[in-house]
């Protein structure tokens, strides 16, 4: 007699995508090429602006605003980024530390605060939660631009005029952070916090613990955004800061143009390249954690 294991294996997930590949139509083909074609064209149109600045980055001051622009460097002439480094207009290790270390302070602080505020909307249940998380999404629909002046005489009365305290403070929650971290929350199953209630955990032990490391994605994505649109501020430093000694790295930009923009302006963009280079370096390497986040990715049950 043939036993079982003398019977011919059949690979079942082989069979499914044959099948699934027998199916497909010539439309399908012809939809999977024009998307790629698309996604090319909206990649080539992403990339020209940074393309440019590079290019022209490279060049002498005379020829880098030449039209037709050109998307490729001709001339490598590296002195102009030494020339930003090496600048006696400002001082590039200052401003570069100076922007580090606020754009740190507001996405730690970011994270604490945007995180527990998250938890205590999705998990916890008081009088008004949803009203006062209405009102949190409201603030959506209010231009930063309406909040400048307010926020500027609050500052100025707190004596934190030339202070980095005065770009930390102000942003150091946000809504769209706690609106993020909440889904990322009411994604987890009901039955983790549950568990822990029966083992005797306290409500800081189970954030903490066990909640907050399941929200690792929506962490991430708030956190890298936090960091790129700190280190990207400029608004900011301009209105509260004075001393040179003070000034974030996007500051550095505003004094290489020089009066009435009469500096040199293929240093400019190359100091606006030394500034782009590690914010789109480490976007690339952390794109995925975005992508993540966004997609409110997590546990269900």
């Amino acid at each position: 007699m043939t036993s079982i294991q003398d019977l011919p294996k059949i690979d079942l997930q082989a069979e499914k995508k044959a099948k699934g590949f027998r199916k497909r139509s010539p439309f399908f083909y012809v939809g999977e090429v024009l998307l790629w074609m698309l996604l090319i064209i909206m990649a080539i149109i992403e990339f020209a602006p940074i393309s440019w600045l590079f290019a022209n980055s490279l060049r002498d001051t005379k020829v880098a605003y030449n039209l037709p622009p050109s998307f490729w460097p001709t001339d490598f002439q590296w002195i102009n980024y030494y020339n930003v480094i090496a600048s006696p207009q400002i001082k590039f290790m200052l401003f570069f530390w100076n922007s580090m270390k606020i754009a740190a302070a507001v996405t730690v602080g970011t994270l604490l605060t945007c995180s527990m505020a998250a938890f205590a909307f999705a998990r916890l249940k008081f009088p008004g939660r949803d009203v006062i998380f209405f009102l949190f999404l409201a603030t959506f629909m209010v231009p930063a631009t309406v909040v400048l002046i307010p926020t500027f005489i609050i500052i100025s009365r707190m004596g934190l005029l030339d202070n980095h305290l005065a770009l930390i403070l102000p942003a150091l929650t946000s809504a769209f952070g706690i609106f993020l971290l909440r889904q990322s929350f009411m994604s987890l199953p009901e039955a983790l916090m549950d568990a822990a209630k029966i083992d005797g955990a306290g409500f800081f032990r189970i954030f903490f613990v066990i909640m907050l490391p399941l929200v690792g994605p929506g962490l991430s994505a708030l956190g890298i955004l936090t960091f790129l649109g700190s280190w990207n501020a400029l608004l900011g430093p301009m209105l509260y800061l004075r001393s040179n000694d003070n000034f974030t790295f996007p500051l550095a930009i505003v004094v290489l143009q020089g009066y009435m923009g009469t500096g040199n302006r293929a240093q400019v963009l190359a100091g606006i390249m030394i500034s782009v280079a590690p914010v789109l370096i480490f976007f690339l390497l952390a794109q995925q954690f975005i992508i993540q986040g966004v997609a409110i990715s997590g546990l269900k049950g």
